[in-house]
């Protein structure tokens, strides 16, 4: 009784039987032989280890040791409630970034596409003798003719991102 009273405690304690002998100034092997039955510590060194554990002696010579499961159960999975709280708080934030940077970029998008259709394409106008003009069109050019192939797939990418990130009421 003595023994798995022992070994149960400093268990529940989370100690190894390593960090019990330390704290008891004694070797590793005479802690595995308390647990195991093969010896039994003096009454000092059960003072000593009613200490360490934060037991009462009495628990640990004779009243059996019985774990309350529905108290644990109980206060484990009011902790993993509040960490499932937690963790969706913080989905439902990166969730609602995602779909406001979704949302922003078609928004570019868009206004991109408005404005080179305002535009009409400026630089075809230019003359492009002036090195620097030249630079500056071809560029440009190079820059809309990306754009105009890339952009209906990314708006539409875009888009799609937006309404699955979209939280529904209810």
């Amino acid at each position: 009784m003595l023994n798995e009273n022992i070994k149960a405690v400093r268990q529940s304690k989370g100690l190894s039987q390593e960090e019990l002998a330390i704290k008891l100034n004694v070797v590793r092997q005479t802690v595995s032989k308390w647990e195991r039955g093969l010896s039994v510590p003096d009454s000092e060194m059960l003072v000593s280890i009613s200490d360490v554990l934060e037991t009462p002696i009495s628990i640990l010579l004779g009243e059996t040791i019985t774990e309350e499961t529905p108290e644990n159960l109980k206060i484990i999975s009011e902790k993993l409630e509040v960490i499932n709280l937690q963790l969706a708080r913080q989905q439902a934030a990166r969730r609602n970034v995602f779909h406001w940077i979704f949302i922003s970029l078609s928004v570019i998008i868009v206004a991109t596409f408005i404005i080179m259709w305002l535009a009409g394409s400026p630089y075809l106008n230019w003359d492009f003798n002036d090195p620097e003009i030249a630079v500056a069109g071809t560029i440009l050019h190079g820059f809309e003719f990306v754009f105009v192939r890339v952009a209906p797939f990314a708006l539409v990418g875009l888009i799609i991102g937006a309404v699955m990130t979209h939280k529904k009421k209810g």
